[in-house]
């Protein structure tokens, strides 16, 4: 039973973030203007992804981990759902990642602005995955 406890809870609290940066913090950020968004995104992401990237990582290994002792399918499913936020954000946000963290950005410009919104809808993307499987977590719990 630990391997469930540690991939839901790796996975809860991936998806409590990523609902809590989609939901409050960027909304919060571009309120404030582009400058400003831009330049407290900057160090917010870079510690947001250690997290982030060390919490799916552990839960999607821990979901594996279950699925293998317990042969139960929702354990899978949850854990490619968990894992795929990985290869999702290198080969998808990692290139608005490197726009948005350029030197050569102007802070005040439409592009800056475009890349910041897009980057809110990528990461939408990752709440949503790491949402739905630990939904999948909690029914696996469950039975």
């Amino acid at each position: 039973m630990i391997p469930e406890i540690v991939a839901t809870l790796a996975c809860g609290i991936f998806a409590g973030a990523a609902l809590y940066i989609s939901l409050v913090e960027q909304p919060a950020r571009l309120s404030c203007g582009i400058t400003l968004a831009v330049t407290e995104w900057r160090p917010s992401y870079r510690r947001g992804a250690v997290m982030q990237a060390s919490l799916a990582i552990v839960g999607s290994l821990f979901a594996f981990a279950s699925w293998w002792i317990g042969k139960d399918s929702a354990w899978l499913l949850g854990g490619i759902l968990l894992f795929a936020v990985i290869p999702f954000t290198v080969v998808v946000i990692f290139p608005t990642n490197r726009e948005l963290e350029s030197d050569n950005l102007d802070l005040s410009s439409a592009k800056a602005e475009q890349l910041l919104r897009r980057w809110s809808a990528l990461h939408a993307v990752r709440g949503g995955l790491s949402l739905v499987a630990f939904l999948i977590f909690l029914f696996a719990l469950q039975r």
